[in-house]
């Protein structure tokens, strides 16, 4: 499986935040199709933010969006997130997907009407990260 460029920065990202890494990757059959979404994380007992977490489990597949086409590579996460989304809601229903994408993208990107619509009208749930600092800056 291909990691994505900022795969490394989005697990220290998830382990600053107070995630525990349970699955790397988050490996699914369902169907007679294997899918791999890149993390499963659950909230560490103990910790500020476990405090607020303590029973969260999410999954959480990394895109980068630094490609010369941002609208393909959001075609090929929609398409992803849509299949993880059934495939853990019938195998892991108490656990919440997100799509990582970073902070440029969701700067510049993801405030264009287009994107911004497909997002609403799909549900997804992102996780917006630094790259850079290696830290989730929001759960959108």
């Amino acid at each position: 499986m291909a990691r994505d460029r900022f795969y490394s920065q989005v697990k220290a990202a998830l382990i600053k935040a107070g995630w525990k890494i349970t699955h790397d990757p988050l490996k699914l059959e369902i169907g007679g199709v294997k899918l791999e979404v890149d993390f499963g994380a659950e909230a560490l007992a103990d910790g500020v933010l476990a405090a607020e977490r303590d029973t969260e489990k999410i999954a959480v597949e990394v895109k980068s969006f630094i490609s010369s086409s941002p609208t393909n590579e959001l075609h090929a996460a929609l398409g992803q997130f849509i299949a993880y989304r059934l495939a853990l809601s019938e195998l892991e229903p108490d656990r919440q997907l997100y799509l990582a994408i970073p902070l440029a993208a969701y700067a510049d990107f993801f405030q264009r009407p287009f994107p911004k619509r497909l997002v609403q009208e799909n549900g997804l749930s992102l996780m917006v990260y630094d790259p850079i600092r290696q830290e989730v800056l929001q759960w959108l």
